[in-house]
């Protein structure tokens, strides 16, 4: 009896062990692919870098990117690894945003989706401390459709408000049941969407800050219908807003 429990036990062990190196088995190969690699200082030191950008492919001749990473080999010999969200086609971009005097690690990453947006992230490595310097958020606004096939939204943090006459839609919002005879048939929100945009542009005095868009739309994503720029700066260890104002897209 003994010896057939020491079989079945060896049996069970050897078909464990078997699954789990499989398993590292299909993990190990995973094909890593190199998007970027550049030579910058990122540290300060006065020494270049050599930083990588770096995805791993949802599957063969995709261009979705299941994981997307930064790997930095630093002047000082050590490496350095930064994780991303997934997403597609991933740029870098080296500005000082904080303005310490060393260049910082802007990257973007876009999700993909039908509103066209990316992920933003923002990384010093200053001194050889990895630290996130993390993005402005995107601002918030109260949005509505009105009666007469009109809309309005206010921003938040500003308290501009803007109003906009969509009479040139009407047969649309009709069909769509959103309006009857011009009057709203329910309270209903604009869409107002997160950064699609977001890069380094000189703000003031030859320091750098970041400018967004944020996509306004109406009943569905290519309703389009304004979109909200602000521009920021980092300042005392956070993002202040500068400005902020919203341009039709008509105009």
């Amino acid at each position: 009896m003994k010896k057939e429990l020491l079989i079945t036990f060896s049996a069970f062990f050897f078909m464990s062990l078997t699954a789990l190196t499989g398993v590292y088995a299909g993990e190990s190969n995973e094909k890593t692919v190199t998007i970027s690699e550049e030579k910058v200082d990122v540290t300060g030191d006065g020494k270049k870098d050599l930083i990588y950008v770096k995805g791993v492919l949802f599957e063969e001749g995709a261009q979705f990117l299941k994981k997307i990473f930064l790997k930095v080999r630093a002047s000082n010999g050590e490496i350095y690894k930064i994780d991303l969200d997934s997403g597609y086609d991933p740029t870098t971009i080296y500005k000082d945003l904080n303005h310490d005097s060393v260049k910082d690690i802007f990257i973007s990453v876009p999700t993909g989706g039908s509103g066209g947006l990316s992920n933003f992230y923002l990384y010093s490595l200053k001194d050889f401390q990895v630290t996130n310097l993390t993005v402005p958020e995107p601002l918030a606004v109260n949005s509505q459709f009105e009666d007469g096939y009109k809309a309005s939204i206010s921003i938040q943090e500003t308290g501009q408000s803007y109003s906009f006459d969509l009479s040139d839609r009407k047969e649309e919002y009709e069909r769509l049941g959103l309006y009857q005879d011009g009057k709203l048939n329910e309270p209903t929100e604009l869409m107002v969407l997160p950064f699609g945009i977001l890069k380094p542009i000189k703000v003031k005095d030859d320091l750098y800050g970041l400018q967004g868009i944020q996509r306004i739309n109406g009943a569905y994503n290519a309703d389009g219908i304004a979109n909200i720029e602000s521009t920021w700066i980092y300042e005392k260890g956070k993002w202040q807003l500068i400005k902020a104002e919203v341009k039709s897209l008509e105009t």
